[in-house]
């Protein structure tokens, strides 16, 4: 059974820093494409970044230099070191595991507020 748990929201001030976690179990992260998406209330869920089996990685036009995905393959685990935080970055953040099937974490809430 694939389980997916994020970790590391929270109430952050704009220009802070934040890192989430993906905790992944039943699927290998080093096998399988991890995105992050992002959803704010009222609006669509959309994709922040990507990182591919071999390592590569893409990202949001809207977070770009601003946040790294990363994955640890030890510890099956994938992160997303969020900085320079704006007010627009506050959403629920979801971890998305593309393998076999897609599967989804249940969401951190990100709120960057002064």
């Amino acid at each position: 059974q694939v389980q997916l748990v994020e970790s590391g929201g929270g109430l952050v001030q704009p220009g802070g820093s934040l890192r989430l976690s993906c905790a992944v179990s039943g699927v290998m992260v080093s096998m399988s494409v991890i995105d992050w998406y992002r959803q704010p209330t009222g609006n669509q869920r959309d994709m922040v970044a990507t990182i591919f089996r071999a390592g590569s990685t893409k990202y949001a036009d809207a977070v770009k230099g601003r946040f790294t995905i990363s994955r640890d393959t030890v510890k099956n685990e994938a992160y997303l070191q969020m900085s320079s935080l704006k007010p627009e970055d506050t959403a629920t953040y979801y971890c998305h595991v593309r393998a076999v099937m897609d599967y989804w974490g249940q969401g951190t809430q990100v709120t960057v507020s002064s």
